[in-house]
C-alpha cells in the first residue's frame, strides 16, 4: 500500500511541476504556477519519506531542519533586488546535491554498477560539477566580489575545449572500464575547473543567457540522478527544467541576435569584444530635477524602460509610485520590457510585480516599440544595450540587429543614470547623445522620489 502512494504522489507531483511550467509562461498567471510547483515538490517530499528502502530518518529530519532553516533566512533577509546570485546560488546547491549523490553512488558500488547506470551517474557527476562552480563564479560576478567584465587569456578558448575533451574523455572511458576509480576522480575534478572556466570570460552583460543555461544543466542533472537512483520523479521534474532551460537559453540569444557559442566563447563586453566603439559625437546634454518633471507632468503618455540600474538602486516602488502621480494627472503610463533585461530571465517583471506595478501596464518589445512615436516622454531607469539604437543602425557595431527597445523614437526621452559609464557591455550608446535626450544623473531611488514629489507640485 505504501508503494502505491509513493508512486500516486510522484504522478500529481509530476502533474502539478508541468503545471506550474505551464503557468510561468505569463505573468499573470506566474504566481499560480509558483503555486503549483511548491506543492508539487511537497508532494515529492512527502513521497520520497515514505520510500521503502530508507532505513533511518536521523540524517534526513537534520537535513529538513539545516535546510529549512537556511531557505527561511534566505527568503527574509536577501533583497529582492538580489534575486540573481540568489538563484545562482540555489543552482549551485542543487547541482552539488546531484554531484554528491553520484559520488556516494559511485564510492558504493564502483564496478558492480551496469553500463547504463555508469553513463547516468557519469552525466550527473559531470553536469553537477560544472554547474556547481559555474553557478558559483556567476553568483561572484553579479554580487560584484568578481569583476563583471569578462576574464580573459590568451589561447583560453583553445584551452577550455581541450578542458572539455578530457573530461568527456574520462567519462567514455569510465563507460569502457568502469571500475576505473582514477578516470572518475579526475573527471569530477576536471569538471569543477572546467566550471569555473566556462563562466569566467562570460561578462555580466550576458548573465540572462547564462542563468537559464546553469538551470538547464542543474536540470538534467537532477534528471540523470533519477536514472541512477531509479526515481521516477526526479527523471520527469530533471527534463521539464533541463529543456525549459535550453529553450529559454536559446530564445534570449535569440533576443540578442546572437549564436550561443557567441555567448559562452565571445567574452562579450571586453575591450576587444567592444571594438573600441568611439562616443556617437557631440555633448550628452544634462537636464535639473525640475525639467524632468515638467516634461513627464504635462505628457499625455509616458513609458518607463526599467534596467538593471533600477535593480542596483532598489527603485522598484519608487517607480510605481511616479507611475501612480503620473496616472492621477491624467497620463497613460505603461512599461516597456525587454527579454533580456537584468541579470536573470524575468528580472524587471519580478522586481515591478514586488511594487504591485500591474500586469497589465507591462508591455513586450513587440507590443510597445510601435507606441514609442506616439509617445511624449520615455524615462529609461538604468538601461543601456536593451535601448542602445546602433544595434538597429549601426551594422558594424557588435550588438548589430540585436532587437531593442525604440526609445530614441519618443518625443521626448530622460535617462536616469548614476553616471557616464557605458554599463556592462562597454558600449557607447548613441541615444545618450540625441537632441531629444536629457540625461538626469544620480541615484535612480532619490532622483525617482523628489520626481514624485515635483511631478505633485507642478
Amino acid at each position: 500500500m505504501k508503494d502505491y502512494f509513493v508512486e500516486a504522489s510522484y504522478f500529481l507531483a509530476s502533474l502539478l511541476f508541468i503545471l506550474g511550467l505551464k503557468g510561468l509562461s505569463h505573468p499573470e498567471t506566474a504566481r499560480r504556477g509558483m503555486h503549483y510547483a511548491e506543492f508539487g515538490m511537497l508532494m515529492a517530499v512527502i513521497g520520497t519519506l515514505l520510500h521503502k528502502e530508507i532505513v533511518s530518518y536521523e540524517w534526513i529530519i537534520a537535513g529538513l531542519i539545516i535546510g529549512g532553516t537556511i531557505g527561511g533566512a534566505i527568503s527574509y533577509w536577501v533583497p529582492m533586488t538580489a534575486l540573481p546570485q540568489r538563484t545562482a546560488l540555489s543552482h549551485a546547491f542543487g547541482a552539488l546535491a546531484a554531484a554528491l549523490v553520484g559520488i556516494s553512488e559511485y564510492y558504493r558500488q564502483g564496478g558492480a554498477m551496469g553500463e547504463v547506470k555508469v553513463c547516468a551517474l557519469g552525466f550527473e557527476v559531470l553536469l553537477g560539477s560544472l554547474t556547481t562552480t559555474g553557478s558559483l563564479i556567476a553568483c561572484g560576478k553579479l554580487q560584484g566580489v568578481l569583476p563583471g567584465a569578462p576574464m580573459t587569456f590568451k589561447g583560453q578558448n583553445v584551452f577550455n575545449m581541450t578542458l572539455l575533451a578530457t573530461t568527456v574523455g574520462c567519462f567514455v572511458y569510465l563507460l569502457i572500464t568502469p571500475a576505473a576509480a582514477a578516470a572518475f576522480y579526475l573527471m569530477l575534478t576536471l569538471a569543477f575547473v572546467f566550471g569555473v572556466m566556462l563562466v569566467l570570460p562570460i561578462g555580466s552583460a550576458d548573465m540572462p543567457v547564462v542563468m537559464s543555461l546553469l538551470n538547464s544543466y542543474a536540470g538534467l542533472a537532477a534528471a540523470a540522478t533519477g536514472f541512477a537512483l531509479s526515481n521516477n520523479v526526479l527523471i520527469i521534474a530533471g527534463t521539464l527544467d533541463g529543456f525549459s532551460g535550453f529553450i529559454l537559453s536559446v530564445l534570449m540569444c535569440k533576443a540578442m541576435n546572437r549564436s550561443m557559442s557567441n555567448v559562452l566563447f565571445g567574452a562579450f563586453g571586453s575591450a576587444a569584444a567592444s571594438g573600441g566603439a568611439d562616443a556617437a559625437g557631440g555633448e550628452m546634454r544634462e537636464i535639473n530635477l525640475e525639467d524632468a518633471a515638467t516634461q513627464m507632468a504635462y505628457a499625455r503618455q509616458v513609458v518607463f524602460v526599467p534596467g538593471y540600474g533600477m535593480a542596483t538602486a532598489q527603485a522598484q516602488h519608487a517607480v510605481r509610485e511616479l507611475a501612480d502621480a503620473l496616472e492621477k494627472r491624467g497620463a497613460t503610463v505603461k512599461f516597456a520590457i525587454h527579454p533580456v533585461a537584468g541579470r536573470m530571465p524575468g528580472h524587471m517583471n519580478v522586481l515591478l510585480a514586488e511594487a504591485n506595478v500591474p500586469y497589465s501596464s507591462l508591455y513586450e518589445l513587440e507590443q510597445i516599440n510601435p507606441d514609442f512615436p506616439n509617445t511624449d516622454v520615455a524615462v529609461v531607469i538604468g538601461a543601456n544595450d536593451v535601448v542602445n539604437p546602433d544595434a538597429r543602425d549601426n551594422p558594424k557595431s557588435p550588438i548589430a540587429g540585436m532587437p531593442i527597445l525604440e526609445v530614441d523614437r519618443a518625443k521626448s526621452v530622460v535617462v536616469l543614470k548614476r553616471g557616464k559609464g557605458k554599463g556592462f557591455s562597454g558600449l557607447e550608446n548613441p541615444l545618450f547623445f540625441k537632441e531629444n535626450t536629457g540625461m538626469l544623473y544620480g541615484d535612480a531611488k532619490e532622483s525617482l522620489a523628489r520626481l514624485v514629489h515635483a511631478v505633485q507640485q507642478a
